[in-house]
This record gives C-alpha cells, sequence and structure tokens, in this order.
C-alpha cells in the first residue's frame, strides 16, 4: 500500500512540475549554432538557430520572412521585425565596446534583428535578447539601428549561417547567408587602446611577476612596432630590465629598450644600450637585429653587428650569411661573394640553398644581396 501510495505522488509530482522532459532535436528542425571569433582583444560570438530552404527557393525573402515589419498574431509587438533565425533570439555579443558601421556600442548582449527590404534593409541591436524571437519586440529597447545592404549570392545557402569575413587586426564584416542573400555589417575596434588597456589590467595581475621579464618586456615590445605609448613602453622596458623579483637585463629586455629610446630621440644612449646587449644576444637574436638595422639603412653599424656575431659563432651558414650581407650593404660584392661561397654547403635544406644561389649570381652582377 505504501509503495503504491509512493507511486502515485511521484506521478503526480512529474505531472505538476512537468519538468521530466526528454531532449529532443530543436522544434522545426532548426539546427541550434553558435559562432565566435576574435577582433583583436575583442570576443565576438553569435548563438542563434539555423532555419533551411527546404525547397522554398524563390519564397523566402518577402514572403517566409516578411518585409518590414509586421504583426506576427502572438506576444505583445504589433511592429515585429524578423528575429534573423529561427526559435528564440539570435544573440550577438560584444567584449568590450565596438562600432558598427562607424556607430558606438558598448560591451555586452544584444538581440539581433533584421527588418528585411530587398534594396536597404535595417539592422536593429536590442538590449533586450532574453525574450522568444521577435514577439516581443519593443523599439524603446533598441540600442541600435542602422541600415544595411542585402547582396545577392551566386549559390544558395541552405542552412542559415553567420560568417565572418575581411578581416583585420581590428576590424571584421560579420554577414547573415540565407537562401541567395547575404547581409553584412562591418564591426570596429579600437584595437590598438584596447590592448594597452589590457596591458595595464594584466600588468597589475599575477601576470606582473608570474612570468618574470617577459610579460613587461612584451607589453614594451608592442609598443614599439606600433609606435605608440613610447613613455609608458619605456617604464615597461625599465620594469623588466631592473624591477624587483622580475627585472634581467638580456638582449631581449635591453633591445627593446634601446628601440624605445630610438623612436623617443635619444639615439645616444640607445646606441650605447645596444652595445651592452649584442654581447648577450644569441646568433640568430643579432643576426636579425643586424638585419634590422639593414633596413634603416644603417650600413655601418649593421656591418659591426654581423662581424661581432661572426666573431663570437664563426663559419656557420647564420654568420656566413651575415658576413655576405654586411660586404653587400658596404658594396664590396667580391667579399661578400667569398662569405656566401661558404654559406651555399651550409645551407639547412633547398630552399635556403636556392636563396644562396640567387644571391651568388646577383653579387656577381655587381648587384646588391639586401
Amino acid at each position: 500500500m505504501k509503495c503504491q501510495l509512493l507511486t502515485a505522488t511521484l506521478l503526480l509530482c512529474l505531472h505538476i512540475n512537468g519538468q521530466a522532459q526528454l531532449t529532443t532535436a530543436p522544434e522545426g528542425g532548426n539546427k541550434k549554432a553558435s559562432i565566435s571569433e576574435n577582433i583583436g582583444v575583442t570576443d565576438v560570438s553569435i548563438e542563434y538557430c539555423r532555419p533551411g530552404v527546404k525547397g522554398r527557393e524563390g519564397k523566402i525573402w518577402g514572403q517566409l520572412v516578411h518585409k518590414g515589419y509586421a504583426d506576427l498574431g502572438f506576444g505583445t509587438s504589433k511592429h515585429a521585425p524578423w528575429r534573423a533565425g529561427a526559435n528564440e533570439n539570435t544573440v550577438i555579443e560584444f567584449s568590450t565596446p565596438v562600432m558598427i558601421q562607424g556607430k558606438p556600442l558598448p560591451a555586452g548582449q544584444y538581440g539581433l534583428f533584421i527588418a528585411y527590404d530587398s534594396l536597404s534593409s535595417t539592422l536593429i541591436l536590442s538590449k533586450n535578447h532574453t525574450s522568444w524571437g521577435s514577439f516581443f519586440y519593443d523599439d524603446k529597447e533598441d540600442a541600435l539601428r542602422i541600415p544595411i545592404q542585402p547582396v545577392s549570392l551566386d549559390k544558395s545557402v541552405e542552412w542559415l549561417r553567420f560568417e565572418f569575413l575581411d578581416q583585420t587586426d581590428s576590424s571584421a564584416t560579420i554577414a547573415l547567408e540565407w537562401e541567395k542573400l547575404r547581409f553584412p555589417f562591418r564591426v570596429e575596434t579600437d584595437h590598438i587602446n584596447l590592448q594597452l588597456a589590457s596591458f595595464r589590467n594584466e600588468l597589475r595581475s599575477e601576470k606582473s611577476f608570474s612570468s618574470g621579464w617577459q610579460n613587461w618586456n612584451q607589453a614594451a615590445a608592442y609598443c614599439v612596432v606600433n609606435n605608440v605609448n613610447l613613455k609608458e613602453a619605456l617604464a615597461w622596458a625599465d620594469q623588466a630590465i631592473s624591477g624587483p623579483f622580475v627585472g634581467t637585463s638580456n638582449f631581449n629586455t635591453l633591445s627593446t629598450k634601446a628601440q624605445i629610446l630610438s623612436k623617443l630621440n635619444r639615439q645616444a644612449e640607445a646606441d650605447a644600450l645596444m652595445k651592452e646587449a649584442l654581447p648577450l644576444g644569441t646568433a640568430p637574436q643579432i643576426h636579425n637585429y643586424a638585419r634590422q638595422l639593414l633596413q634603416q639603412k644603417k650600413y655601418k653599424e649593421a656591418f659591426d653587428a654581423f662581424k661581432l656575431n661572426y666573431d663570437k659563432t664563426p663559419n656557420v651558414f647564420t654568420t656566413n650569411m651575415g658576413m655576405m650581407r654586411g660586404y653587400s650593404a658596404l658594396a664590396n660584392y667580391k667579399k661578400a661573394a667569398e662569405y656566401a661561397q661558404k654559406a651555399l654547403p651550409q645551407a639547412p635544406d633547398k630552399v635556403n640553398k636556392d636563396n644562396v644561389q640567387r644571391m651568388l649570381l646577383l653579387l656577381q652582377e655587381g648587384k646588391d644581396v639586401n
């Protein structure tokens, strides 16, 4: 009797709570999907459901997807755009502030809608990202509303998808594609300032000491490459060299600081620091530094660095190639060819061997190889 009572009570609880449902595919066979990419240090993600064309070619746009705004017969909205997918809201999230088609948008999650028109559609990002589809759309919750131009596709896309296109360090085009239309919009970030802000934040955390000098030097070197924030970069470089518990005086840290000093027009200090750094460098480090000097047209300084490298590590492929480049930069092609001949049998692979042979021909023609 007790068992029968317990069973009846359990069935009643399951019926009331309605929570013991089995897992099934999404309603209507619409596939759930997500896509994410990094634009610089900005994380961008989209969660959506993918309806299929399912033999309805020519009946999607303006029919299945209504034109403009409509009363969908359910929910509170009488003026609803398309939900840019199927089932629940299409949700796009940005981890930092961004620019959409040149207009600013704060970091956060947004419901993504499109008011379709064959000539000029409207992209809508709503502060409400938790409602079901666009049945409860309210334009008072719009965070951004911008015109976007539909683009025709040559091949039909069966399942709706989002793609990241034309990516750079600071931007990407996000495009919704379905059937034979693409709806693109450009996302841009203030990549350099966001990266610098990230460095400042992380260099106040355990990362300020957990990797020794490397993180401080990485932040300083980033500023060198991008020619930004040089005064703060100099402080980071000093921390990498002599900061308590982390500072290390090596080729990397000293050469990074020297490059910053050079960009700050403190060349004498930069030159003195590089004289200290060069004896600490490996053969590849010194070789790469000398090649940077060649790019700056500092031919005598480049030759001196190549020569120092050769004296430290004589008669190996890297240093023979360095001497060849150094003499070539000074227009001593005969001497450069002698080192090229030494480097030729030392070439580690066919690509390098072919490259040395090409340079030898240039030197024999009296031409600089750099």
